[in-house]
């Protein structure tokens, strides 16, 4: 059986990563810099292994990786976490991938491990998530046997957003870093802003119909898109509830559902990509329950695909990139639906 190590595993979405390994026949390693949440959680599986290790001890790190098939790092904010962690999978030989939402974080993997990661063969796959992976795999999906684009947008349905701690953490470094701004990607190149998001109407298919949502709302697929598709725009918008709701101090974390045997949330999302070159348009559309958890079959998919061989390129790649994008959306119908307009 193939062991994964897990940094960040006690987190929210830590924990469902761990029972998605669990459920595909992987055994998980858990690791993480807090000793005590890590044991609770390796007694609560039923005695996995806890290897604790700190971002800043090059050597616990290696401790943690040892003997094991890939690393899922799924501990945020990811401007701190994910440099170190990419560094010893590669000491360690082994696959890298992280459920990043942070937008300069996914820019600074990219930009400082690219090189690398290609010369040595190696597999680094930032954003592999609800947010960049989701986005990019519908948006290649949705591109088809077009070689390019003149705009892709993706809309964000969200019912609701109740942030994790970590999501307010990783949100609030990413404010510091851009002194305040918001980011958009136009003329193809990232753009930092003064002025206020505009507010615009969008036409969500049924059963979400016509909303109002944040334009320019910006999201991790601004990185991984434009990582490896010649498309100059790109942008994506966030229904004005789910932003209301993350703006907000007093918004709770999100909580389990007494009625769902997976310990999800009732939070539901529909997320709408569009693509357009000239006159024509295509679409894909893809919908389901709570954007947390639906993170872990997500990177649990793009692990199996790596560990055998599924993969298209190497060196650090977004999931569009790397994976069959069709074929992947495929095989998560047990967790989302996906509708291709092409």
């Amino acid at each position: 059986m193939r062991e994964v190590a897990v940094f960040g595993a006690y987190g929210h979405t830590g924990r469902f990563v761990v029972a998605e390994l669990l459920a595909r026949g992987f055994v998980p390693v858990l690791s993480g810099r807090n000793a005590e949440r890590l044991k609770a959680l390796a007694v609560a599986e039923g005695g996995l292994e806890a290897r604790p290790a700190a971002v800043d001890d090059p050597a616990a790190l290696d401790r943690a990786l040892a003997g094991t098939a890939a690393v899922i790092n799924c501990a945020g904010p990811f401007a701190d976490t994910a440099g170190p962690v990419v560094e010893a999978a590669l000491r360690a030989g082994v696959p890298y991938l992280d459920v990043a939402a942070e937008i300069e974080a996914n820019a600074d993997t990219f930009d400082r491990f690219e090189e690398r990661a290609r010369a040595a063969g190696a597999v680094v796959v930032p954003a592999m998530a609800f947010y960049g992976g989701l986005g990019d795999l519908l948006v290649t999906a949705a591109l088809g046997d077009w070689a390019s684009a003149d705009e892709v947008h993706i809309a964000y349905g969200l019912d609701s957003w109740h942030p994790t701690a970590g999501t307010r953490e990783a949100g609030a470094v990413s404010r510091r870093r851009r002194g305040g701004r918001r980011v958009r990607y136009a003329a193809g190149r990232l753009e930092y802003r003064d002025d206020a998001s505009p507010r615009l109407t969008w036409q969500f298919p049924e059963p979400m119909g016509p909303r109002e949502v944040i334009g320019e709302f910006s999201m991790a697929d601004i990185v991984t898109v434009p990582s490896h598709l010649d498309v100059p725009d790109v942008r994506t918008y966030m229904t004005v509830r789910a932003a209301e709701d993350i703006a907000s101090p007093d918004t709770p974390a999100p909580v389990a559902s007494p009625a769902d045997g997976r310990g999800r949330s009732d939070q539901t999302f529909l997320v709408d990509a569009v693509v357009r070159r000239g006159g024509a348009e295509r679409r894909a559309v893809a919908q389901g329950q709570d954007i947390y958890a639906v993170t872990a079959p997500l990177v649990v998919e793009a692990l199996d695909r790596v560990l055998s061989g599924r993969v298209r390129t190497t060196g650090v790649a977004s999931a569009g990139e790397i994976f069959d994008a069709v074929d992947f959306l495929g095989a998560l119908s047990g967790h989302l639906s996906v509708e291709l307009s092409v």
